[in-house]
């Protein structure tokens, strides 16, 4: 299969390249476009031979759920049913934007491999002007996860996701690099108080100005998750990574132990580490890019430079799962 890249400015004005896309959904195929977040790998929601080639060119396990993107809230609540106070007061407050909502499902509405067999959806609207004019275009929800080779780190520009779809999916459309950097926030307002399954740019403080109290969710075991990013390991580069306390002398000290073994290290960070072999930023909206970025050297072995006591929440839960909650020690 050939993957075609089409290039839409801000303006979104490429009426072709639109057509082009939304005539592939309709016929069952799969296409990657950008969102405020991640580059979404996206298919016909309610199609479940569609969205079986999702999971067959992310490597995907079948009992991760996959987030439904709609244009409006308005599109949204014509697929959920029992829908809370609290759910309609985060779709004002947070959409569109970095927030999915996970909600009850209307009986026989979305493919049963998009909600890995669950009575809940998770939905979302995007803030991002390509990604709603597709979906206006379409008339119909799109369900896309991230658009990467399963386990892996996100794609925040197209040319990450050529690298791990070429030839598997038909269409890519490149709206530039992404804003946020990492995945949605996920809140389950099925459950009194609301839970967060996965934390992302909007923040439990955020969350309990609008609807009160919040829960954070502690990990799935065994059960089909409710939410992506719950039970598999993710985000993970190739070289083994480690967590490491910011802590300059430490860092130096994991270097030169390192370097010792004759093994070349590559160091996410804040600050510039001259020993290092390779540095690459350590931030929320640059994470993905980075851990990518060092898996195109020959580093054996990669840092992250964290504070444990203050780093925000969203990016400690995509480093320790691309750690495995690994230590340096």
């Amino acid at each position: 299969m050939e993957t075609k890249t089409v290039l839409v400015d801000g303006d979104v004005n490429n009426e072709g390249s639109y057509s082009q896309a939304v005539d592939y959904i309709r016929e069952g195929q799969v296409v990657a476009f950008p969102t405020e977040t991640v580059y979404g790998l996206g298919a016909d929601a309610m199609n479940a031979d569609a969205v079986a080639k999702i999971f067959e060119a992310k490597g995907r396990p079948t009992d991760n759920p996959l987030i439904v993107h709609v244009d409006s809230k308005e599109t949204a609540l014509e697929f959920v049913e029992e829908v809370s106070d609290k759910a309609l007061q985060c779709m004002d407050a947070f959409w569109p934007g970095a927030l999915t909502l996970i909600m009850h499902a209307k009986p026989d509405t979305f493919a049963t491999n998009v909600t890995a067999g669950l009575s809940t959806v998770g939905i979302r609207v995007p803030d991002h002007p390509v990604a709603l004019s597709l979906l206006k275009r379409l008339k119909q929800p799109i369900a896309a996860p991230s658009a990467n080779k399963s386990g892996k780190p996100s794609p925040t520009l197209a040319e990450h996701v050529l690298f791990d779809m070429n030839g598997k999916i038909p269409f890519i459309l490149d709206g530039g690099p992404t804003k946020v950097g990492i995945e949605s926030t996920v809140l389950d307002t099925t459950s009194s108080p609301p839970v967060i399954l996965r934390p992302g740019q909007v923040t439990k403080e955020q969350l309990e100005q609008v609807i009160g109290t919040v829960r954070l969710s502690s990990e799935t075991q065994g059960n089909t998750p409710k939410s992506p990013g719950m039970k598999y390991a993710h985000y993970a580069p190739s070289a083994p990574l480690y967590l490491i306390e910011h802590n300059s002398k430490l860092i130096e000290k994991a270097i030169d132990h390192i370097h010792g073994k004759s093994k070349k290290i590559a160091v996410l960070s804040r600050e510039d580490f001259a020993a290092a072999d390779y540095l690459f930023p350590l931030s929320v909206d640059k994470l993905y890019d980075s851990l990518r970025k060092c898996d195109q050297t020959d580093a054996d072995l990669i840092l992250a430079c964290v504070l444990p006591e203050g780093e925000n929440a969203a990016l400690m839960n995509r480093l320790e799962k691309a750690a495995d909650h690994k230590w340096f020690s």
